[in-house]
């Protein structure tokens, strides 16, 4: 899927997301996402550890998620909920 953007609109319009001129609706940032092959929220994260982490996620099975989601948790849980 495509977001239905000549080459040069595009990149001019990714450029002034990423410098924070203007932000992106939904619609647009899904179709961006899907273009991508990348998770909606992976566009919205805060850091690189958790933008990685979406990723990662997001190559795994819905099963997989859910057992990876329930492997950290218990890890969390392991440390007392620690972190830094």
């Amino acid at each position: 899927m495509t977001i239905a953007l000549s080459r040069e609109t595009a990149a001019v319009r990714i450029n002034r997301y990423e410098k924070g001129v203007h932000d992106a609706d939904l619609a647009t940032a899904r179709r961006i996402a899907q273009s991508l092959g990348v998770p909606l929220a992976f566009l919205y994260a805060d850091t690189d550890v958790l933008a990685e982490a979406i990723l990662t996620l997001g190559l795994l099975s819905k099963s997989e998620q859910r057992k990876a989601v329930a492997d950290l948790k218990a890890r969390l849980a392991q440390a007392g909920g620690a972190s830094d």
